[in-house]
């Protein structure tokens, strides 16, 4: 396991913005597959999207794909979540994931490291 520490979460209006950072600590991002995940009140915990360390390989799940970008800047050892467009559905705890795998997948048993999580509040 990897110490994750989310940040950058917040109330904002409906069609703002906000940019989620997930530092990793004591090792370097690139060893592992990275995740953000969600979870609203009552729900079950959703995959947002996914990053491997191999450059460009992404993905975004589809209610978030064309409004959120997740990324990855080595040289600070940090795992991004530009969310643009917001709504009110988008309400959630965001958490950041990795593996030490070289992939991504959906299901949130394939991580073993975990965030504790970053409220995003967003008003209609």
């Amino acid at each position: 396991q990897v110490p994750l520490q989310e940040s950058g979460g917040g109330l904002v209006q409906a069609g703002g913005s906000l940019r989620l950072s997930c530092a990793v600590s004591g090792s370097s991002i690139s060893s592992y597959s990275m995740a953000w995940f969600r979870q609203a009140p009552g729900m079950e915990r959703e995959f947002v999207a996914g990053s491997s360390p191999r450059a460009g390989d992404t993905y975004h799940a589809e209610s978030v794909k064309g409004r959120f970008a997740i990324s990855r800047d080595n040289s600070k050892n940090t795992l991004y979540l530009q969310m643009n467009s917001l709504k009110p559905e988008d309400t959630a705890v965001y958490y950041c994931a990795a593996t030490t795998t070289n992939y991504y997948a959906s299901s949130a048993g394939h991580y073993d490291s975990w965030g504790q999580g970053t409220q995003v509040t967003v008003s209609s």
